[in-house]
């Protein structure tokens, strides 16, 4: 049975992406099968001679999938706005049924499945849906991704509470430094233990090099497959 788990974070640029591919390298680093994708991705760049979003180019280098690209990522959007703004420069209309249905072919024969949000919680995605409607819809246990700077306690709070409503279990959280240096960190670090009931899943440091992430995130690969 394929375990799967929701990336949702604080909020845009927090690390959802680096925190997916930590957990999908450490899962291929244990030959585990493993895939990921994103459903709706806004920006495109050229990338050996066609265009794509980079989060998604990123999880597929880690992962090595050979799925369709409609599967991998149901919605590539060119403009790197909201999603709802891009779509409706593009005249598409993002199908929520039509994202359940790839996940549920890249699911097939594999371990572990994540899905990466894009922006925050209730980034929208429509006139009236958000990714909060996407989360709801594939019924995945969230995996919350915050962003440590000025601001995430807020943001944190926000959204543990938007995602208790929901009704979806909750399966932790990881703690990204999105600043290279944030002040009283251990602090704000103490004050999130406190308010998700848990520790950090991992932690992953301010950095360009994420060499070092699949280790980080080995434990808790580890935890979320058991």
């Amino acid at each position: 049975m394929t375990q799967r788990y929701f990336i949702a974070g604080t909020d845009t640029g927090v690390g959802k992406t680096r925190v997916t591919c930590a957990l999908l390298a450490a899962a291929s680093q244990t030959d585990h099968e493993v895939a990921g994708m994103k459903p709706v991705a806004a920006g495109l760049i050229e990338r050996d001679g066609r265009m794509i979003n980079e989060d998604i180019a990123d999880i597929l280098r880690v992962t090595g999938q050979i799925d369709p690209m409609s599967d991998n990522n149901p919605y590539a959007l060119d403009l790197p706005v909201s999603p709802h703004i891009a779509a409706e420069r593009a005249h598409i209309t993002i199908d929520i049924p039509t994202i359940v249905a790839a996940a549920e072919r890249l699911a097939r024969g594999r371990e572990l499945l994540l899905i990466e949000g894009a922006g925050g919680w209730h980034a929208p995605i429509g006139a009236t849906t958000t990714m909060a409607d996407v989360a709801h819809a594939l019924g995945a246990p969230v995996l919350l991704v915050v962003g440590l700077k000025l601001g995430c306690l807020n943001h944190a709070r926000l959204t543990l509470d938007a995602i208790r409503a929901s009704g979806l279990p909750f399966a932790g959280w990881v703690a990204s430094e999105v600043e290279q240096k944030m002040l009283e960190k251990d602090d704000n670090m103490r004050h999130l233990g406190l308010m998700f009931g848990q520790s950090a899943l991992f932690s992953l440091p301010w950095s360009a090099d994420g060499s070092a992430d699949a280790g980080r995130a080995a434990a808790a690969l580890a935890q979320l497959l058991a």
